[in-house]
Parts: structure tokens; C-alpha cells; sequence
């Protein structure tokens, strides 16, 4: 009896261009990308392993695949995502997104960007590429990625991400790089809330928002209209305070109006004490939400899960830094692959392991792998 899925996800690539030639075409694209799909769940970080796996789970496959003549070689599946177009790979991943997702109302959205270390060849003078990546918090999910374009950097990535994605109602975070006049309108365009940080590639702005609050330190915030909030967290020998404050942006003296919606700026403190050593840190912010401080640390804080749930696993669970892929558009069709991987990963919630562990149990037990594929 053969697997149905109820909603599948290769519903929303099979209308993907196939980049190759009729007489080429031995093996059909759809089946292509789900053994790729398939075999990047289970373990198969390169093509020579998904050939392998699809070898290996032939029979199973054959219950929602064609594959009329077989499993593809590592060169085909190679081939095939070294020509497939980018973009529009990216389009069928949002669209395939938006039916899993539903973004809540001030769900935070972190826009952060990470390169693929071994992803460039100096013999072929190509550079590793860097994606600007976009993580919904509460959803735990991928919304999207941008490659950013040689030569460039991730001020002009992050605007094209922006655009395409819904994120009205959310509030959008950024690191500094992203605290661009142009950034805040487009956000603000989109339906969101922003805050970004703020630091010294805005010079004049970071030491006028800087004074301000230096100033009202001095004076102990005696008759200075703000809003506070602490935190302090403790563990494995450390002890970390993070203070917050909120002003509004009457008290600025330069032209806010060319930021738009901006409300109010922000200062976070950490203070780290560490086997009696203690650290100060201060990070200041722009924000188009009203002066609150917990609303500030909540985004603060949720800001940098980006790290640790989006780059730390990619590079951990799906060595994503040890795969030297180089050929034309297979760097970056293969991060949207380990993307597709994390997002089915992270939405299935009934075994209570980790991604890695997930990939083992998915490889070991067909029945699960279905579960994650929606396919029973």
C-alpha cells in the first residue's frame, strides 16, 4: 500500500523548473528532490550520500516515488542542484512555509546572517557564500533566506528579504549592520515593529543616544521619563544581570523623522560575573514600539536563539561548515535543502531529542521519517 500524504510538501515543488534537457532527463526532478529532501533528514549531508541512502531505502521510496529508472547517481543529483534556479527554490520553500506556519501576533523575527565556510574554492576564486537567514521564535521555524550577492554585504540582502516575507504584526530584530533608514521604512511598510541595535556605523546618532542615557544615569533618572526592567539569571558558576531601560524619542535632538515609526530607544546593560571576575557590557537600540522595557529585553533576548537554534545546528547537526559544495547554485540550493531539514525537524514534536538525534531516529525508522514528512 503505498504512503499519501495528507499535505505534502513536494505538492509545492512540483512545479519547479527542471533545469536540464529533454534527453537528459532519466530520472524525474520531483523524485530528485525528494530523495535530496529525504536523505538530508536522515544524515546525508553531500550527494555521494544521498545516493547512497536512496540505494538503500529504494523499496520504501518506491511508495511515493516513481523512479522509473532507479535511484540517480551522486553526479546527476549534483548536477541537477548546481542548475536549479535559486530563486525560485526559495519560493517554493515560503510557499511550502506559510501552510505550517501561522506567525502570532509580536512574534519576534530574527534577520541574521551566517557564511558556509568550506561552501567557496580558492582554485575556482570563488568565495564561501553568506545567507541572510529570517528565524520565527515562537514558531521555531526558517521563514527564509537571501544569498548575498558578491561583492556586497548583507545591508543589500536584507531589504530583498524583507519584501518577500509576511510579517505583518511581528517585531522585526536586526543587528546593527541592519540599522538603515531604508530597513525601518521597508519593515514598517511590511506591517512590523523593528528593533535594531545600535552602534558606531551610526556615529552621530549612537553618541546622541548614548549622552542621553549617560546623562540620565548621572542623575539617577531623577525626572527622567523611562521605563526599567531586570533580569538576572544564574548557573554553572556565572551570574549575569541585564538591566533595561526605554526612553521615548521626545528626548532626542536629532530628526527622528527619517526613521520611520521610530517610538523609542533602548539600553540594555549585562553585567557577567564569572569565578570572581565581573564584565560590563551596554547595547543601545532603536525601536518603533512605545517605551517598554520588557518588551526590550523579550526581543533582546529572543534576538540571539538565531544563534543557537538556526547557525549552531546547521553547523553542528548538519556540518554545514565541513561540506565543500561549490559548483554554480549548489551552495546555496543546498543550504535551502539543510533549511527544509531543520524546519520538518523542529516541527515534529513527539520525540523529545534533539535535531541530531531526530536525523538518527529518521534514518533508523522509516515509519518516523513518514511521520516528519507529513506522509501518514
Amino acid at each position: 500500500m503505498k504512503l499519501k500524504p495528507k499535505v505534502t510538501l513536494l505538492d509545492h515543488f512540483s512545479n519547479l523548473t527542471d533545469p536540464r534537457i529533454d534527453r537528459t532527463k532519466d530520472h524525474k526532478l520531483i523524485d530528485i528532490i525528494a530523495i535530496a529532501i529525504c536523505g538530508m533528514l536522515c544524515g546525508a549531508d553531500n550527494w555521494v550520500a544521498m545516493e547512497q541512502y536512496g540505494n538503500a531505502k529504494q523499496e520504501w521510496l518506491q511508495q511515493f516515488l516513481e523512479l522509473p529508472n532507479g535511484i540517480p547517481s551522486h553526479d546527476t543529483i549534483s548536477r541537477v542542484f548546481a542548475r536549479i534556479d535559486p530563486k525560485e527554490f526559495e519560493q517554493c520553500f515560503r510557499d511550502w512555509v506559510k501552510t505550517i506556519s501561522e506567525l502570532i501576533p509580536g512574534e519576534i523575527i530574527s534577520i541574521d546572517g551566517k557564511t558556509a565556510k568550506h561552501s567557496g574554492s580558492k582554485s575556482k576564486g570563488k568565495k564561501a557564500i553568506h545567507i541572510v537567514n529570517a528565524w520565527a521564535t515562537e514558531q521555531r521555524l526558517v521563514l527564509g533566506q537571501v544569498k548575498v550577492k558578491n561583492k556586497s554585504n548583507e545591508i543589500t540582502a536584507i531589504p530583498e528579504l524583507i519584501k518577500v516575507l509576511e510579517l505583518s504584526g511581528c517585531l522585526v530584530t536586526i543587528d546593527a549592520i541592519g540599522t538603515q533608514t531604508k530597513i525601518a521604512q521597508l519593515i514598517q511598510d511590511n506591517g512590523a515593529d523593528y528593533c535594531l541595535a545600535l552602534k558606531e556605523n551610526q556615529p552621530n546618532l549612537f553618541q546622541q543616544v548614548v549622552n542621553l542615557f549617560d546623562q540620565a544615569e548621572e542623575i539617577d533618572w531623577s525626572e527622567v521619563e523611562h521605563d526599567f526592567h531586570r533580569t538576572i539569571n544564574k548557573g554553572h558558576g556565572r551570574t549575569e544581570i541585564r538591566r533595561h531601560w526605554t526612553m521615548a524619542v521626545r528626548r532626542l535632538f536629532f530628526d527622528e523623522s527619517k526613521w520611520a515609526g521610530l517610538q523609542s530607544i533602548g539600553l540594555v546593560e549585562s553585567v557577567r560575573k564569572i569565578d570572581g571576575e565581573t564584565t560590563t557590557n551596554k547595547r543601545y537600540y532603536l525601536n518603533s514600539f512605545r517605551s517598554n522595557a520588557q518588551v526590550l529585553a523579550n526581543a533582546v533576548r529572543k534576538h540571539w536563539e538565531v544563534e543557537n537554534n538556526v547557525h549552531w545546528i546547521l553547523d553542528v547537526a548538519f556540518k554545514e561548515d565541513d561540506c565543500p559544495v561549490h559548483s554554480d547554485h549548489a551552495p546555496e540550493n543546498l543550504a535551502q535543502l539543510r533549511k527544509i531539514s531543520l524546519n520538518l525537524l523542529s516541527s515534529e514534536k513527539t520525540a523529545k531529542v534533539g535535531v541530531a538525534n531526530k536525523r538518527l531516529k529518521a534514518a533508523w525508522d522509516n515509519q518516523y521519517l513518514a511521520k516528519v514528512l507529513g506522509l501518514q
